[in-house]
């Protein structure tokens, strides 16, 4: 059975996302490296990936510049080409993947091509809608297909640096993050080729995952 994006005053009622964001880790530092990756892992032994300033995105003139994002990444993980082709078409700003781990994949939505709120608009993802609304609405962008009725098997909303960021685990083997700043919705999307890669490195692909963040500075 497909699902459907439940009418808002249902979602609200739910119980998959806390009142009040918790907090979590401050964001990693901008990294330097090629590419924005970083040359050298953290204590953690992590690279720390930031869009580079002035990369240009796919969605035409007019559009302002895309805000920097960063996630951390184990050693193996490279960035790969990103075509129009691809599922989600201009809206995929990034592709990376790792032979042993999977693929990572962030989308960059211009917030004006689902909601009616101008080019400077300024929002935050609470404000475009609860966790349940928003991975039903771009399922089909980021999976291929609508959620079934138990896709989602974990939602967690956390705040970062004052920003809320949605999180959620999706059957079969996805973890996705997702915000919003300025007039841009950003989601990260982990995907795992086979159970045996998902449980191998599950606490590696969640730390992936909870890294991602997008500077809120001018």
């Amino acid at each position: 059975m497909r699902r459907r994006p439940p009418p808002l005053s249902s979602i609200l009622l739910g119980a998959h996302a806390p009142a009040t964001p918790r907090p979590a880790p401050p964001p990693p530092p901008l990294a330097s490296g090629p590419a924005g990756l970083s040359s050298a892992p953290d204590a953690e032994g992590l690279f720390s990936y930031a869009r580079p300033e002035g990369k240009s995105g796919g969605h035409g003139v007019g559009w302002s510049e895309i805000p920097r994002y960063a996630f951390r990444v184990p050693a193996g993980w490279e960035e790969t080409p990103v075509s129009i082709a691809d599922l989600g078409g201009t809206e995929i700003d990034l592709r990376f993947a790792s032979k042993e781990m999977g693929s990572l994949a962030v989308v960059v939505a211009p917030v004006l091509r689902f909601m009616d709120v101008g080019f400077n608009a300024d929002l935050r993802i609470e404000g475009l809608g609860p966790p349940d609304r928003i991975i039903a609405g771009f399922a089909p962008e980021i999976f291929g297909k609508p959620l079934d009725e138990d896709s989602v098997t974990d939602t967690q909303v956390v705040s970062v640096n004052g920003m809320t960021y949605y999180r959620w685990a999706v059957k079969p083997h996805a973890l996705v993050a997702a915000t919003a700043f300025r007039n841009r919705l950003f989601i990260c999307t982990i995907n795992c080729a086979n159970a045996r890669q998902a449980k191998k490195h599950a606490a590696e692909l969640l730390k992936i995952r909870d890294s991602f963040v997008v500077y809120n500075t001018a």
